[in-house]
């Protein structure tokens, strides 16, 4: 290995220090409107028609099961699961059927792993729930798409008998939610509805499928399990169209089965793009940019917490088509997960749920092996087994920062540039990490790498002066596989940690570098 002599190095640090220098202030107290920050702030949203591939059918998948352990060994707190999406709406059920028989469309070499057109399920398909780690939330999709009652009836009943059975009883599996249909703002586009399909027709359809499925599943206002409302694709943030003001004023909440809507749930992707690009990236990754593309829910949001409900970004992800290639699946995507779901909390979304499914390109984890190529959907020479994908490591980060308190806070700290965010983490309302992430894309073929040197001062009170750095290793913003959390990798053959921890003891007073497309964790004694 060539090393540098530390001659050099210091003086690279002083020019970096000196030429790329800024001072961020940081609270010593947790700020009075510092949001209260889930260990599941982080959760997944899985596409319906392959659940089983995720979960297992007669026996766990032992792969995506670890990756969620990974997750809940950080903060106490299992990830909670959406099932559900596209697929959702194409879901039938029959009992002659164990597990599930599917139909799917032709592969592309823009949608190499298209959803299915056709999902027809068993008991066996809601029962593998069971495998999930104990104590995970769960919400279910149910069939809205088709506009059969029935059918929306026989879901149910089977689901509630899934959850109601010993198994899943004895492993704390919660229902928390039903969801009755997916984007339904884009009926009319999808051909789920005719054209003109208008707010006032969806209460009206959704109160009935709700009166039916509230009946069917028991759901009361003294019940556990509650509805999501909205999963719209989008939102006219007013109260016309499709939006949660527009629900509220036009008397859902004053329906029959409004007091037990518990949430309303929000759809939103970055941008729709089939053939990435380098420029791309830097475009997804850029803090303007990921702030922009979430503060526009802020009168949403509002909205929603003044009528005492939740609000979450239900369903989200990067870029359309499941991802564009050679940029949703790189490392520079794993600091727009991280800083895209940390800005969320300050807005007060309580959970961001990244959509996943079988061979996606935006997807945190492949659960099982694959045999087509997630960027063009072509045959690979090798099939490429069960792994992570560089998303996964924000979720790790964040779980870290977050801790296993319960109490946890985050205030986003104010930083005069434009590549850089920072945020705060506190327990017991005390300063105990501090997250900056730089989204300065450094890609593979660029000559120089710059840095940023960030001198803290603090407000309310002192920190003790020592510190423990931990680092994001990344080679370049572009790469795909590679990254290093503390000097650990999580692509192993199990999704679990491997090498040996590499962290560094400073002081406060030296201040950090962080490198273009690095992220860094500053956790205080």
């Amino acid at each position: 290995m060539l090393t540098t002599p530390r001659k050099l190095v210091y003086c690279i640090l002083v020019t970096l220090r000196y030429a790329q220098a800024i001072g961020v202030s940081v609270p010593f107290i947790a700020p009075a409107n510092a949001p209260r920050v889930s260990g599941s702030l982080i959760s997944l949203s899985l596409e319906q028609d392959r659940w089983t591939d995720w979960v297992g059918t007669t026996s766990k998948n032992d792969f995506f099961l670890n990756t969620l352990d990974n997750l809940l060994q950080l903060t106490g707190e299992p990830t909670q699961i959406r099932i559900g999406a596209n697929s959702e709406d194409h879901t039938n059920f029959n009992p002659a059927i164990q597990f599930s028989q599917t139909t799917f469309p032709a592969v592309t070499s823009t949608v190499p792993y298209p959803e299915a057109t056709n999902i027809t399920v068993g008991n066996g398909y809601y029962q593998a729930v069971q495998f999930l780690p104990n104590g995970t939330h769960v919400i279910w999709g149910v069939n809205f798409g088709a506009n059969n009652i029935t059918a929306a009836f026989m879901e149910t009943r089977a689901i509630l008998q899934a959850f109601s059975s010993p198994a899943v009883r004895n492993a704390g599996i919660i229902l928390d939610a039903l969801e009755i249909g997916n984007e339904a703002d884009l009926y009319p586009n999808n051909g789920l509805r005719v054209k003109g399909f208008s707010l006032a027709e969806y209460i009206q359809e959704w109160t009935t499928f709700a009166s039916n499925v509230s009946a069917t599943a028991s759901i009361s206002r003294t019940s556990h399990t509650k509805f999501w409302a909205g999963s719209f694709a989008g939102s006219s943030h007013s109260t016309s169209g499709f939006s949660p003001q527009a629900l509220f004023s036009n008397g859902l909440l004053s329906s029959a089965s409004g007091p037990l809507i518990s949430t309303f749930s929000q759809h939103h992707y970055s941008g729709s793009f089939c053939s990435g690009s380098g420029g791309l990236l830097q475009d997804l990754m850029t803090k303007a940019t990921i702030r922009s593309n979430l503060t526009i829910y802020a009168p949403d949001i509002i909205e929603t917490r003044a009528k005492g409900l939740d609000y979450l970004l239900g369903e989200t992800n990067s870029y359309s088509c499941h991802g564009a290639p050679g940029v949703s699946n790189t490392a520079g995507a794993a600091l727009w997960t991280l800083d895209y779901a940390l800005f969320a909390a300050q807005l007060n979304i309580s959970r961001v749920y990244f959509h996943d499914g079988v061979g996606f390109k935006y997807n945190l984890i492949q659960p099982v092996t694959l045999t087509r190529s997630i960027l063009d959907g072509s045959t690979l020479a090798t099939p490429l087994a069960a792994h992570v994908q560089p998303q996964y490591y924000a979720a790790i980060i964040a779980g870290e920062a977050i801790g296993n308190s319960g109490t946890t806070q985050i205030a986003e700290l104010s930083i005069s540039n434009a590549r850089l965010a920072g945020y705060a983490f506190f327990e017991h309302s005390r300063l105990a990490r501090i997250i900056l992430i730089n989204s300065d894309a450094f890609f593979q073929g660029a000559t120089s790498r710059p840095a940023i040197h960030v001198d803290f001062s603090f407000v309310g009170g002192t920190p003790d002066s020592q510190i423990t750095v931990k680092r994001l290793n990344v080679g370049h913003a572009d790469d795909v596989t590679g990254l290093k959390w503390g000097g650990q990798t999580y692509e192993t053959p199990d999704g679990r940690v491997a090498g040996d921890l590499s962290v560094q003891t400073s002081t406060v007073a030296a201040g950090v570098d962080i490198q273009s497309t690095e992220v860094v964790m500053i956790l205080f004694t």
